[in-house]
């Protein structure tokens, strides 16, 4: 008698343990508190490993998903880093900051029930629990390290996640490195741009950590354009990876926005965080003190520099933009954190003009209520204002946070090289180069402000053609 397969049963999305968030809004640790080894296993076994693995298509750097998860759920935590590692350069960093909602959960078949697997939560799980017991396993996943290949370099401009993913792709082939760092520690965004409370330093430095003990060289304090340019290491490297990031503010372009207590977020979140100022008196780089915080924009970076005003002591915090709640770009979860910790949402409104008194600093900010009228050419409905519908804001520190474009210094430096219409520059997107021969770019200096894996892809991508054609 032919007996009927059965259908597996799907249990709940088992929920990631936070601090609460009258407790959170008080301190810069963690917030979400990480999976136990049961949680993780649980997670792990409503994967339903599909022949087909939809999710790895939603991944930039291709993570073998499946495979990864199946081992996490029979509780082989070691073959799952290895998994992991095999594409991805910086899990820990991933399994926080992507927005898996929008890629490779966003892909799982399990979505058509809302309840994806908590892919990225099970790569952090698996990153944070592994231990490397050498730099060559950190790097690579294996204790094979790859012989070194004499007389081959590697120059990398800028630290962040592009050029760390370029680096070590590079490394594990046995290439020499050099890695320039403007600043004077490196990580470039994952440092100067997200709060501990969403990405511990630690957890930056270990993976930084992990590269310098496989080889790779870190110079700080070198700025590419000034100490140093793209023509002078072409006469010493083989191939140069530019990943400078997207890292000059876009402002409003209203009156008043020279007062004091007029910030762009790079340079808040930049003060804060690289400045360590959210450990002040301990460390003595104190940020700019704000009783009434408002901060223009609605994306990730809108909602770290709403939730980090919060931390250091503002009594309100507002978030002003000109669409409704269901437009705002940012990741769902943030939004929901920052509105559990007391951030106030001004939605349908747009700045006219900052306030000030008679020692130009700011009181206030003029706001214009709006309306959605017809959609734009992006199918959007665009935003209109109300007629006479304006009132004003009390304000003491404004954050703008909307967007970033591309910093012409290194670029201004290198006139061959080639930009697009936005000043980004051009790329082969199938192989990352120039069009300066074995210079190879990727990250947000390419495509604009992007998501971190975004640029691990970028800078995977080139990593593999500098192996490719150094090692041929």
């Amino acid at each position: 008698m032919e007996t009927k397969k059965t259908k597996k049963t799907i249990a709940p999305r088992v929920d990631m343990p936070c601090q609460p968030a009258d407790v959170r809004r008080t301190n810069f640790d963690e917030v979400a508190l990480g999976y136990t080894r049961e949680m993780a296993m649980q997670e792990a076994d409503r994967c339903l490993q599909c022949k087909k693995p939809l999710c790895v298509s939603g991944c930039p750097v291709e993570v073998p998903i499946r495979d990864f998860i199946a081992e996490v759920a029979r509780g082989n935590m070691d073959a799952a880093y290895r998994i992991i590692k095999s594409t991805n350069s910086l899990p820990a960093v991933c399994g926080r900051v992507c927005p898996q909602e929008n890629q490779c959960e966003g892909k799982c078949i399990l979505n058509a029930k809302g309840q994806p697997v908590a892919i990225g939560r099970l790569e952090r799980y698996v990153a944070d629990t592994y231990i490397a017991s050498t730099a060559c396993e950190q790097v690579t996943g294996t204790n094979a390290c790859a012989r070194p290949i004499p007389g081959k370099k590697i120059a990398c401009i800028g630290s962040g996640p592009a050029s760390l993913t370029c680096a070590g792709v590079c490394a594990a082939a046995g290439l020499k490195v050099d890695v320039f760092e403007a600043l004077h520690e490196p990580g470039g965004v994952l440092i100067y741009g997200i709060p501990a409370f969403r990405l511990p330093k630690n957890v930056v430095a270990t993976e930084v950590n992990g590269l310098a003990h496989a080889g790779v060289n870190f110079h700080l304090n070198s700025v590419g354009g000034r100490t140093l340019d793209v023509a002078d290491l072409r006469k010493d490297y083989d191939a140069i990876f530019i990943g400078v990031g997207a890292g000059l503010p876009v402002f409003l372009g209203v009156p008043g926005e020279n007062l004091v207590g007029v910030f762009s977020a790079n340079e808040y979140l930049t003060r804060v965080n690289l400045g360590r100022a959210y450990d002040f008196p301990r460390q003595d780089t104190p940020a700019f003190p704000g009783k009434n915080v408002t901060v223009f924009g609605a994306g990730n970076v809108a909602m770290d520099a709403a939730r980090t005003a919060l931390r250091m002591g503002a009594e309100s915090v507002h978030i002003v933009y000109r669409r409704t709640r269901a437009e705002m770009p940012a990741r769902h979860e943030e939004i929901e954190h920052a509105e559990e910790e007391g951030v106030q949402f001004a939605m349908l409104a747009s700045p006219l003009r900052f306030n000030g008194d008679a020692e130009m600093r700011l009181q206030s900010v003029t706001l214009q209520k709006m309306e959605l009228g017809e959609p734009d050419a992006s199918g959007r409905r665009r935003p209109v204002p109300v007629e006479g519908a304006v009132y004003d804001l009390p304000t003491d520190l404004a954050i703008v946070a909307l967007g970033t474009r591309s910093n012409p210094i290194l670029l201004d430096a290198t006139p061959d090289l080639a930009q697009n219409k936005w000043g980004y520059i051009e790329v082969n997107e199938e192989t990352g180069e120039t069009s300066i021969p074995n210079v190879f770019a990727g990250g947000d200096i390419v495509t604009g402000a992007a998501t971190v894996i975004l640029a691990m892809g970028a800078g995977r991508k080139a990593g593999q053609e500098i192996v490719k054609r150094l090692t041929a």
